[in-house]
């Protein structure tokens, strides 16, 4: 009876407490008037940055969250911390930004969702978040074995953190339709970002590769917020890029011009193909233009994909594809499958960087571009490392 009645305080407590802590956060997060959370598959982590920028050129005293794999928290002052965990990364953290924001005095708070699962993406919106805008970059096929095996199903999953009777801001342009549907069941009004609306010139002010789809998008949510066009732009041009961002690096030896654009962070094909397309039509890719594609033997399916994209979109666009990484033989049968004439394959493997790079140099008369796709784990990183070291640093 005494051990029945102290467990039975004990949940008490436990409960008293957890109740007491939820109310405690509520109060947290409604002190915060601009709420931004920031979903979607590709390009999340370069929109939270380009808005929290932009909002803070604007006078609006903003925090801003970056998730991933370099968490990063954004202060008021632009000034970078990184975010210190323990352990994997877990939805919690949230809570402890939110606490952080608010002892701040925020005005704005800009943050990046890290859950995958539905209903930690529900949570997190619902419980959490209580946005006041909500922004979803794109919807593609990734983590499919969490969120679905095709487009509408990860719609349906990333649609989570849709708020409610607020303004919801997108980019996507495969499945709005099914975005559109949430909106409407949640009563949200959908804002499409057009990415048109931004010009070669205000693109070209940027440091580092930028999509237009990510600065449109952007500008939209900023603009909603009260700030003016120019203004967001200004406080953009100025902001650190994220890790993940497309980077160009130019490598001259041997009378050589070696221009390497590294594309691991868009892993999914149809990021992967418009990364391509962009680089071939708006940067413009000269002389012998390289695929570099890292595969790894436990994501198997994402290589099949990339081989069927690289051999059915890209096969007349590049002259040689290059395999690194695992199951390269395997790859390269399956892209010959789909289109990629097997003489302008270079099968090279798992293998040190400098052997990659001799390969590419060999391969390359006055001028080359190669873009990287796959994966940065595995060989990925230290190739990359290994020609942005040969290179005059980042352009």
């Amino acid at each position: 009876m005494y051990t029945f009645t102290l467990l039975l305080v004990l949940f008490i407590a436990v409960l008293i407490l957890g109740m007491s802590e939820y109310f405690i956060h509520q109060k947290r997060i409604y002190s915060i008037p601009v709420r931004i959370h920031i979903n979607g598959t590709r390009g999340k982590s370069s929109v939270t940055r380009l808005i929290g920028a932009g909002l803070r050129e604007g006078g609006i005293k903003t925090i801003t969250k970056v998730t991933g794999s370099y968490p990063r928290l954004v202060l008021e002052n632009g000034e970078e911390t990184v975010v210190f965990r323990k352990a994997e990364a877990n939805i919690i953290e949230q809570l402890k930004i939110v606490k952080f924001a608010a002892e701040k005095k925020a005005q704005a708070l800009v943050i990046e969702c890290m859950a995958l699962e539905q209903q930690y993406q529900r949570i997190t919106e619902n419980k959490m978040i209580h946005a006041t805008i909500g922004v979803l970059t794109n919807v593609r096929l990734d983590h499919v074995d969490v969120m679905g095996y095709s487009l509408p199903e990860i719609a349906n999953v990333l649609g989570e953190t849709i708020p409610k009777n607020r303004h919801f801001f997108t980019s996507e342009t495969y499945v709005p339709h099914v975005l559109k549907k949430i909106a409407d069941q949640k009563k949200a009004v959908m804002h499409i970002a057009d990415a048109s609306s931004v010009s070669d010139e205000e693109m070209n002010r940027f440091s580092y590769i930028e999509h237009k789809e990510n600065v449109a998008l952007a500008l939209a949510v900023c603009e909603h917020a009260g700030v003016n066009r120019s203004v967001a732009l200004k406080g953009m041009y100025k902001a650190l890029p994220d890790e993940g961002v497309l980077k160009r690096f130019k490598i001259e030896t041997y009378n050589k011009t070696i221009t390497f654009y590294s594309a691991f962070a868009a892993n999914d094909p149809q990021s992967t193909l418009m990364i391509w397309k962009m680089l071939r039509d708006e940067i413009g890719l000269e002389g012998t233009k390289i695929v570099l594609l890292n595969t790894r033997q436990d994501r198997m399916d994402r290589s099949r994909q990339l081989a069927e994209m690289v051999g059915k979109e890209i096969h007349n666009d590049a002259d040689y594809l290059v395999l690194i990484g695992q199951a390269t033989e395997f790859v390269r049968k399956m892209t010959i499958s789909y289109g990629f004439e097997r003489n302008r394959i270079i099968n090279i493997g798992w293998t040190e960087p400098s052997i990659v790079f001799e390969n590419i140099l060999s391969r390359t008369k006055d001028k080359s571009s190669v873009v990287s796709m796959g994966n940065i784990g595995g060989m990925g990183g230290p190739v990359l490392e290994f020609f942005q070291n040969r290179s005059n640093g980042y352009d």
